[in-house]
């Protein structure tokens, strides 16, 4: 390959030109490791972990400059209104591709880079996960730019983290030769997670964690990966020719990208490319796998406690709780972690936290719901939360987006008694529509067709009485939907 010649001023690759970074933005990930507040259908990108606004927000916002072109993120199906939604209200324009099924990092960057290179035959772009937290803005624009010298010479440059600590669930980077003398290096060997007794010889010898974020050009990447993993450059080629435009979403095709083997960009490209190489990132970084690391960005108290909520300590020691609904009292514990959510309470010693995947395929095993499902359910149009339930009822609180519409529907087992406590409320009933205000009512009988949709400009808040023999959500027969849901 044909590299660059790079100058003190930064000559800049002539087949690439003043182009901005296109973020590649990789949203997918179950987070199993954060249970209970991590669920399948609800995973840690989408949550606002740390702080008010959520990782992907912060991932969204972390690349709104003017170093930086449109993000192009990569997103399960399932998650799709999530992706839209959270862009939106942060104000990021994005571009939304769609994967039909996971396949890990390998075949998401190469149909994002193929995507990128239709648009921009001299694609550069930083794929980068949107389930980690980087607290310093600043630096991490500034590593970027530093970054790009490298990636236009010909090199795919890696993100790597000063180890302070013998992790064993990371993996590390030898640094080899410098490139430039500003803090580009090739890379030596790519390390996976290695022993305890080996972190810790890693750490004393200086080497840098795998943060697992990259710049590279597109049409670098994709030479690699049509050399190292031919199936994965044909299938991911094919998902893109033929996907399909829906709304707000590219549909990549599901049976090119279903071919697809499921392999991370570590195994397909990096540990085998001659092309790798790393700058050491001065920022502060975690990829929040787990609740210790979670607390690890957060200040803790004289007894080394980190909280979060309503939560009450007696006697205890280095440990982590967060109470996302009411009080959470710990008397005595020393090294735990205890998460209650409204549905589900993890008590855990941070000893035992490598066995978190395990607990929750346990969960899986035995038909939990707690393990899919979190207890405020979003929808394109807003979200639902249960209240209660019984034998032959259950009781939500729903909340409806200004613009909102729910799908024009009706229910085989179950009627609905619908009580408005805040907003407007637009209901169709059969052939009849009105409207409802605050502590106005309304019922929908068993088999008849209705629709609600907010028509003002504030949140519609009501509360749901379901009755019936049958009351699962699959109970819903969609006869027309503005989300393209039927």
């Amino acid at each position: 390959m044909t590299h660059a010649t790079v100058t003190s001023e930064g000559v800049v690759n002539p087949r690439v030109g003043n182009h901005k970074i296109v973020p590649l933005i990789l949203a997918g990930g179950k987070g199993s490791r954060l249970w209970p507040l991590s669920r399948e259908n609800m995973p840690k990108q989408f949550l606002p972990l740390f702080g008010e606004r959520t990782l992907y927000q912060e991932a969204l916002l972390r690349v709104n400059s003017d170093l930086f072109g449109r993000p192009v993120v990569v997103v399960n199906e399932a998650f799709r209104f999530f992706a839209e939604r959270q862009a939106r209200d942060v104000g990021v324009p994005v571009t939304i591709l769609l994967e039909p099924v996971g396949r890990d990092s390998g075949p998401a960057i190469a149909a994002g880079a193929i995507f990128a290179m239709r648009q921009d035959p001299d694609a550069l772009l930083l794929a980068m996960a949107a389930d980690h937290v980087i607290l310093d803005m600043d630096l991490f624009r500034e590593t970027c730019a530093a970054a790009i010298e490298g990636a236009l010479s010909g090199y795919i440059v890696t993100f790597g983290i000063a180890a302070t600590s013998p992790l064993t669930n990371y993996g590390y980077i030898r640094s080899g030769a410098s490139l430039n003398g500003n803090g580009l290096a090739v890379v030596d060997a790519f390390i996976e997670k290695p022993s305890a007794e080996a972190a810790a010889k890693y750490v004393l010898e200086g080497l840098l964690w795998n943060s697992g974020n990259f710049l590279f050009r597109a049409d670098l990447m994709l030479g690699e990966l049509e050399r190292f993993e031919p199936e994965i450059h044909r299938a991911a080629t094919e998902s893109v020719q033929h996907s399909q435009s829906d709304t707000a979403f590219i549909r990549l095709s599901p049976d090119s990208f279903a071919r697809q083997p499921a392999k991370s960009i570590d195994y397909a490209v990096m540990e085998r490319t001659a092309y790798a190489a790393v700058i050491e990132a001065r920022y502060r970084w975690s990829d929040v796998g787990s609740w210790d690391s979670l607390a690890a960005l957060s200040a803790a108290d004289e007894n080394g406690n980190v909280t979060v909520g309503d939560v009450e300590l007696l006697s205890t020691t280095d440990s982590v709780i967060r109470s996302e609904r009411g009080l959470t009292a710990v008397v005595g514990l020393k090294g735990c972690v205890v998460i209650s959510t409204a549905d589900a309470v993890l008590v855990a010693s941070k000893a035992e936290l490598h066995n978190m995947k395990a607990l929750v395929h346990r969960l899986h095993e035995k038909g939990r719901a707690e393990a899919r499902d979190h207890p405020r359910v979003y929808r394109p149009w807003g979200f639902y939360q249960e209240i209660d339930s019984g034998s032959r009822f259950r009781v939500k609180r729903i909340v409806v987006d200004p613009g909102g519409k729910l799908s024009l529907q009706k229910h085989i087992h179950r009627a609905e008694h619908w009580v408005v406590v805040r907003g407007t409320a637009g209901v169709v009933r059969g052939e009849e529509e009105v409207l409802l205000t605050e502590n106005q009512s309304i019922y929908v009988p068993l088999g008849q067709t209705h629709r609600l949709y907010n028509p003002g400009r504030i949140p519609l808040e009501l509360i749901e009485v379901q009755t019936g023999t049958y009351l699962d959500e699959d109970d819903i027969i969609r006869l027309e939907d503005v989300y393209k849901r039927v």
